[in-house]
């Protein structure tokens, strides 16, 4: 591993080179996804922090840039394959990673062969490395059942990793108890968020609410749609709009027209980049839900918290903590139609005191992990 001098400035950061950190992503902007917004939000802010940050990542598109620099932030690509799988493989990232000269290695989920190659070539290039697990659901309900598997496969690199970060309390339980390991192994650090102020006014009189996130099946946005019906009789004139894309979308639509509900449920989406479009959408609604089967500890849940919007979630995974901790109203992860119709309206009628003030950044956040990666770097230089 290069050297790095112990001789250290005003915020802890060695003043003789500034310590270089690799974080390797199997996806990154202009992919959408919460990892991705993760990795773009805190990557220039560890730049911003004194690291010498680059961004290793795949390109399944064909035809992204292979290197360029964004907010002083190195962004390097290598082709990934088969482009229409999300379990692709990337060999050029092991070159790419013993040439990097990193002095420690953040690899951003576990879900795809990335993470086994990333372990094994930090591990093989002498780069001690930490892992956040950006754990989700999937589509597939046979992939879902098989993560169980997959993180007993990766039981080995995992339990090589200096440093292990989970997100929320509920995805630190779960990896604890899944590989076995110490509470001493791993450091919650939870998503931010850095939402511009929404140029939109909520109405007082209004009832809008926006579901937000991709369109997968296990994203919840269908039991929205059937709980409409129920949501009308007791609110007329009440409007869902769904903002994402994805692979679920043609459903959504035939049981929105189905339904008959055209008019009180709409369709759409806001690109990636568009952080004032988000906030003013998320801004504007009356209550952001998230009926998903499976959170870690959500983005679009963050951000609509802190631009002051209430929020309803399914008690499901570490979507139950925010419940648990206030932040959220609940509805069971099983609730009918009718059960979801009435929560909604509930939380309509009878709005929550959101505090935007008590909701972590993407400052916070980058802190953090600054601090883990100076930690292990310090472990390490007292091992060499």
């Amino acid at each position: 591993m290069p050297s790095v001098s112990s001789g250290s400035g005003p915020d802890g950061i060695p003043m003789a080179r500034r310590p270089r950190a690799l974080l390797v992503t199997a996806r990154f902007p202009p992919d959408v996804g919460g990892t991705e917004t993760h990795v773009a939000e805190v990557a220039p802010r560890l730049a911003g922090l004194g690291l010498d940050v680059t961004v290793l990542t795949t390109d399944k598109v064909g035809g992204r840039p292979a290197r360029e620099t964004v907010d002083g932030v190195s962004i390097v690509r290598v082709p990934a394959f088969p482009r229409s799988r999300d379990y692709y493989f990337a060999p050029g990232l092991v070159r790419a990673i013993r040439a990097s000269g990193a002095d420690i290695a953040h690899l951003q989920g576990f879900h795809t062969l990335v993470a086994p190659l990333a372990m094994a070539a930090a591990a093989l290039a002498g780069i001690p490395y930490v892992v956040s697990f950006h754990s989700g659901g999937h589509a597939s309900a046979l992939r879902g059942r098989l993560r169980g598997v997959q993180r007993l496969l990766l039981r080995p690199g995992l339990r090589h990793a200096a440093r292990l970060i989970p997100v929320s309390r509920y995805e630190l339980a779960l990896f604890q108890r899944g590989l076995g390991l110490s509470a001493s192994r791993f450091t919650l650090v939870r998503n931010g968020s850095s939402m511009p102020q929404p140029r939109t006014r909520r109405s007082d009189a209004g009832a809008l609410v926006v579901s937000v996130g991709r369109l997968e099946r296990y994203k919840g946005h269908g039991r929205l749609v059937a709980a409409w019906p129920g949501v009308l009789r007791q609110i007329p004139g009440a409007k869902l709009r769904i903002l994402g894309t994805g692979p679920d979308q043609e459903r959504l639509r035939a049981l929105i027209e189905v339904a008959g509900l055209s008019d009180a449920v709409e369709l759409g989406s806001i690109p990636v980049a568009d952080r004032q479009g988000m906030a003013d959408a998320i801004g504007e609604a009356n209550l952001v839900a998230l009926l998903s089967e499976y959170e870690a500890h959500p983005v679009s849940v963050t951000e609509a918290l802190a631009v002051g919007t209430p929020v309803i979630v399914s008690r499901t995974t570490g979507l139950t903590e925010l419940v648990d901790d206030g932040q959220a109203a609940g509805v069971a992860g099983d609730a009918s139609p009718a059960e979801i119709a009435d929560a909604v309206v509930h939380e309509l009628l009878h709005p929550r005191a959101v505090d935007p003030a008590g909701q972590p950044s993407w400052d916070d956040c980058a802190r953090g992990l600054r601090d883990i990666y100076l930690e292990v770097l310090g472990e390490d230089r007292c091992a060499s």
